[in-house]
């Protein structure tokens, strides 16, 4: 509806000719009000606030609707001229992002049909640029006060917290009309975790991370007003946990999106290159590639002895470090990043621990070998600490986008990381270390596919974690864990998120070969080193706008 609106009037606007010299002085100036339409863009997309707390009703999204589309409407008179790659990439950014909210408006409408979407209390930063998913604004990210809390910062704290109560009370009304079974099948989840964490940090256990790493906060010298807010909000939490069980029987529709709002979403929001078919076959050949690879891998390694398991606690973490500065000093001797204090300590802080068997997940019983693979992915925290200490120059690539429109970028070159630093050499010392990658890219392919089809509406959750552990080597992931039922929740929460980390590795691809074609057309030695120089140059976006200024000269 308001697409159609938005073309009546863009088809009223006269056309007016102007000659070159006219274009070229109106686009200089055109540039700065893009930055300020950003400014006003970014204000309306936070919630309105009611009574101390975010409106998310009937009235208050309808209204936030039309303010989209005046604004959509005022981006169409900017003349993009003359501008630089740069510009016109900020440009397509902030439409993507305009998209995004128009596509929530009229299909996902996530605070009227997905429970998830009301989870606002976050112990840990997210590994990509923000929360995984979408939620209710302002989160409360826990991680971003420091511990024990100052006055100021306990009573900031103490009026977030009180938010909840309300907020989950306000989403029982406006979650009325939902029938998405499988967000309400699994919608409990997160709720369960959220009063988890609060318990845990009345008890004083509860672990926070960042890019400072890991640390444990309590309430500690907290005042009574704030003990009792979060006290409050875990009764909150738990109740509105119960009430999402109970109502799950209840909610018998489908969940996905279907397939044609899925390539509408890919094409105006993700601006990804391959629709869903597409999607399918480059996952199943990344599924086939990785399972053969791994089989011709141990034919490779059948005489070498196997990685012995080391399961005192202190003598992994020896090995761990030693392993995480072989990852490190690859990373800056091979030329992919410079050697800088925060890019170290932001690897060095995610480093884990030795994980007991009857303990683990998909991940840990990768890392219990070598926390390499995974260390390799956790390439995010050195563009996190990048996108903190070295910003983009433009103010609109220094905020992370919205709607995870980042995913291709971020999940698909972390896990490309896995990959190029293994060619680069990482596992010389240690050929096993290579089986593990694959095992790696297998389960990400396997999961992804299995989300895929759950957004087309073939199957529900239940069975694509099914599909997602059978077709993960050596039985290392459970359907029924924790880990593979918040993996597909999300992904069915988040369209494009559970393909991305495939689909932007494939991306990746795509820029290393134009690279190396275009080195062989010059005539000159192909630069792993400015290769990734200049797709770290654009920042985290989508890469069809890293490919649009891909190796341009800096203006």
């Amino acid at each position: 509806m308001f697409r159609i609106a938005l073309a009546l009037a863009i088809s009223a606007i006269p056309m007016i000719s102007a000659s070159p010299a006219q274009a070229a002085q109106a686009s200089a100036s055109t540039y700065p009000q893009l930055l300020k339409a950003f400014e006003e863009w970014r204000a309306l997309n936070q919630p309105k606030i009611a009574n101390g707390r975010p409106d998310y009703g009937p009235s208050a999204m309808a209204e936030k609707a039309g303010d989209l589309a005046n604004l959509q409407l005022q981006m169409t008179g900017l003349n993009t001229d003359g501008w630089t790659a740069s510009q016109k990439g900020d440009y397509r950014l902030m439409q993507a992002e305009m998209s995004g909210l128009d596509f929530y408006f009229r299909v996902l409408k996530p605070w009227a049909r997905d429970p998830g979407f009301y989870q606002t209390v976050f112990p840990e930063m997210s590994d990509v640029p923000a929360h995984e998913g979408t939620y209710a604004e302002p989160v409360i990210d826990l991680f971003a006060y420091r511990w024990p809390l100052n006055a100021a910062d306990q009573k900031r704290l103490t009026a977030q917290l009180a938010t909840i109560p309300p907020l989950l009370t306000d989403a029982r009304a406006n979650l009325a009309g939902s029938t998405a079974h499988d967000l309400w099948a699994y919608g409990d989840r997160a709720f369960r975790e959220q009063a988890e964490a609060l318990a845990a940090l009345e008890a004083g256990t509860l672990s926070l991370n960042d890019l400072d790493g890991r640390r444990t906060a309590s309430l500690l010298g907290a005042s009574p007003q704030l003990k009792k807010a979060v006290a409050e909000a875990r009764e909150a939490t738990v109740s509105f946990a119960d009430w999402i069980k109970s109502e799950a029987p209840k909610r018998q529709g489908p969940s996905g999106v279907g397939k044609d709002n899925y390539n509408w979403y890919l094409k105006h929001v993700l601006l990804g290159p391959y629709d869903f078919d597409q999607q399918v076959t480059l996952l199943r050949r990344e599924l086939d590639r990785s399972l053969a690879s791994l089989r011709l891998e141990e034919v490779r390694n059948r005489t070498a002895p196997p990685i012995p398991e080391i399961k005192d606690p202190a003598a992994y973490k020896a090995m761990a470090l030693a392993r995480e500065e072989r990852l490190y000093r690859l990373l800056v001797d091979a030329g992919f990043i410079a050697d800088k204090p925060y890019f170290r300590s932001a690897l060095f802080g995610q480093l884990g621990d030795y994980t007991p068997v009857e303990q683990r997940n998909f991940f840990t019983h990768v890392t219990a070998l070598d926390p390499l693979p995974l260390s390799s992915h956790q390439f995010h925290w050195i563009e996190l600490a990048r996108l903190r200490q070295e910003p983009h120059p433009s103010p609109i690539r220094q905020t992370p986008p919205l709607f995870n429109i980042y995913a291709d970028r971020s999940e698909g070159l972390a896990t490309a990381m896995e990959e190029v630093l293994m060619q680069a050499g990482l596992y010389d010392d240690e050929p096993h270390g290579r089986e593990l990658v694959w095992i790696m890219l297998a389960n990400r392919a396997a999961r992804g596919l299995a989300s895929l089809r759950v957004q087309a509406n073939e199957i529900g959750l239940d069975e694509a974690g099914k599909y997602h552990a059978s077709w993960t080597p050596r039985g290392w992931s459970d359907a029924n864990s924790r880990l593979v039922g918040f993996e597909q929740l999300l992904y069915l929460r988040q369209p494009g998120y559970g393909p991305s980390y495939i689909i932007g590795k494939t991306q990746l691809d795509h820029l290393l070969a134009k690279a190396s074609h275009q080195a062989d057309i010059e005539g000159r030695p192909f630069s792993s080193r400015d290769t990734f120089a200049a797709i770290w140059a654009s920042g985290i976006v989508p890469f069809a706008i890293i490919e649009d200024e891909f190796l341009e000269p800096a203006n």
